[in-house]
């Protein structure tokens, strides 16, 4: 695919795998999942929940913007969460990031993430 790039920004955490932090393919940006790793030193955010999903929103904004675009450009985010409990929390600290009209969104609970996180975020964006 010709029309395809990668994006990658050091305002965000590096790839801990073999995968980009976002690819973009036309006007659609697909954005990796994003955890409460700190950019510069590549360490997890563990104070408290809170601190982590603001640390992965932070995450998720910086590779949006290296994408030429922002946050309200994403049309689709799926969340991660370790414990359901946290959903309330997440939306709360998601809607400081968000502007209505809110993106599609599903959020799953699972048994675990890596690096032991407890939330992450991984979105669609569209630019056209």
């Amino acid at each position: 695919m010709s029309n395809k790039s990668i994006i990658s920004t050091e305002n965000a955490p590096a790839a801990i795998g073999p995968y980009s932090q976002a690819v973009k393919a036309g006007d659609t940006v697909y954005l990796s999942g994003q955890i409460p790793l700190d950019p510069a030193t590549m360490e997890m955010v563990t104070e408290s929940f809170e601190a982590q999903a603001v640390r992965v929103f932070e995450n998720l904004k910086a590779v949006a913007e290296a994408a030429g675009g922002s946050l309200n450009d994403c049309v689709k985010l799926t969340i991660l969460l370790t414990d359901l409990g946290n959903f309330a929390a997440v939306n709360e600290i998601m809607s400081r990031y968000f502007t209505a009209p809110y993106p599609a969104r599903a959020a799953y609970a699972v048994k675990a993430l890596p690096k032991g996180a407890d939330v992450e975020v991984e979105g669609v964006m569209y630019l056209g």
